[in-house]
């Protein structure tokens, strides 16, 4: 089976996987909860710029997206803890999501520094 090549990345995939266990924590959340709409959209946005990032030709734009994706993997890291002040969910829960969200930006900085060697990240 042929695939895009962003699919082939490690970092696209295990992105993914965070994708279906932030599914699942949505489901404990109320969606009445500011934060419910920010998880959703945080999480989505982590492969949906990891894809559109490696399609692009040139390194500035390719880490221009990759820059976006590590954001907002940041940003749903930061959800966990509002989470876990409001006692929405425990910290171990938060620590699980977090565990994963450190290998994403891991590799996404690996991936601004290849493509953009003069960067620090």
């Amino acid at each position: 089976m042929k695939r895009f090549d962003h699919e082939k990345l490690n970092v696209y995939q295990e992105s993914i996987v965070f994708v279906g266990w932030a599914a699942d924590l949505l489901e404990s959340i109320p969606k009445s909860m500011a934060v419910y709409n920010q998880l959703d959209r945080a999480s989505t946005s982590v492969p949906l710029n990891i894809a559109e990032g490696n399609g692009k030709f040139t390194p500035k734009d390719r880490c221009k997206f990759f820059d976006i994706a590590r954001g907002s993997a940041l940003e749903y890291a930061a959800c966990l803890d509002v989470l876990v002040a409001k006692g929405k969910i425990s910290s171990e829960i938060a620590a699980n999501g977090k565990a994963s969200l450190v290998e994403v930006v891991s590799m996404l900085v690996g991936l601004i520094r290849a493509n953009s060697p003069d960067r620090n990240a």
